[in-house]
């Protein structure tokens, strides 16, 4: 069916009780709620929703952003308005911009920038479970850094994706990657210190960001050497996935930049 409009809508949402973006059998997921609100705003259910991408269970966005297409003449500011008062607590309703119908958000070049929060030393207040993940043993922060620094670059992230398919091209360029102090979330129940893995790029393979920050945790620990690291991106790796994924609720979609 075509439709005679289409729009981009932002939107951010807490995902610690979603089971991802994508809608799924028998749980609750964004996109379903998404569409839900806009059934009941629309008073029906002649439309369709697009999403920039999957996300895992538990992980949260910042920034992220669906195509609507619609045949409904909308008044934007009013209408996203009353979507976002339809939208529950964990989801908030950010903009929305009409665009040319031959827009595809899935196709069109863009850059993302995800972060994965984390604590070391101790057990967390439960409060911060959403948002941080607690790591109790002690790691070695500063090697940790150095070893993020490492997959800056075009490499071959065979060891950092699960369940491939047998086209998936796993050749990808990290555009940035590195940890820091943790200063854009804070809390009384957080952690005293935190820090947080920041990685931007066109795009990712599924897991990916998880078990890079596996590879760091067992870097932390001493488990891994800065040269096991570095051999492990390149073609010749033994294509065997990190064996640690890195819990999903310290993963965020952070932003997203439409290029073009």
């Amino acid at each position: 069916m075509k439709y005679t409009a289409t729009y981009i809508v932002s939107i951010q949402f807490l995902g610690f009780r979603f089971h991802g973006w994508q809608k799924q059998s028998n749980v609750k997921t964004v996109h379903e709620m998404i569409d839900k609100s806009l059934s009941f705003v629309f008073k029906h259910q002649s439309f369709k929703t697009l999403g920039v991408g999957r996300t895992d269970a538990k992980v949260s966005a910042n920034t992220y952003i669906f195509q609507l297409f619609t045949d409904d003449s909308l008044e934007e500011l009013s209408f996203l308005k009353v979507l976002d008062s339809n939208f529950p607590n964990d989801i908030k309703a950010l903009s929305i911009k009409k665009i040319s119908r031959n827009f595809n958000i899935i196709q069109h070049p863009k850059n993302k920038e995800y972060h994965y929060y984390f604590s070391y030393g101790e057990k967390n207040h439960p409060f911060a479970a959403p948002f941080i993940v607690g790591f109790e043993e002690s790691l070695d922060i500063e090697l940790m850094k150095k070893g993020a620094l490492l997959f800056e670059g075009e490499h071959f992230f065979h060891k950092y994706c699960a369940k491939p398919s047998e086209h998936t091209h796993f050749q990808r360029i990290i555009k940035s990657c590195n940890i820091v102090e943790n200063t854009i979330y804070t809390a009384n129940f957080f952690p005293a210190n935190s820090y947080v893995l920041q990685v931007k790029g066109a795009g990712f393979l599924r897991y990916q960001i998880r078990l890079m920050m596996g590879a760091l945790l067992q870097l932390g620990r001493g488990e891994l050497t800065l040269e096991a690291v570095k051999a492990s991106l390149m073609e010749t790796n033994d294509r065997k996935p990190i064996p640690i994924i890195a819990p999903a609720s310290g993963l965020q979609l952070y932003a997203i930049e439409l290029l073009g």
